[in-house]
């Protein structure tokens, strides 16, 4: 789980605050792409769970993500982008 810049999420006809992300690779074809699914929590520990989803990588970023130094950083800086989300550090 990482931290991310505070974003306000509409859940269930109350603003909550999102702080954290959550990812997990659920697929892999060890090829051209891969399927993550993420949640993004108000807390690391006991966190409500706000939003979730899948997103999946392809070429050529299926190859770069490969290539990273840390691919599992890599992975949640991808994640992030899509979602417009940024890591804190």
């Amino acid at each position: 789980m990482k931290q991310i810049q505070p974003i306000q999420i509409w859940v269930n006809g109350s603003v909550q605050t999102g702080n954290y992300i959550n990812a997990y690779i659920i697929n892999d074809n060890l090829q051209d792409s891969a399927t993550f699914y993420w949640a993004i929590f108000t807390a690391n520990i006991d966190g409500t769970q706000l939003s979730q989803g899948n997103l999946t990588i392809n070429d050529p970023e299926y190859d770069q993500w490969g290539q990273s130094a840390d691919i599992n950083e890599a992975a949640y800086e991808w994640i992030c982008d899509q979602l417009l989300l940024t890591l804190i550090p």
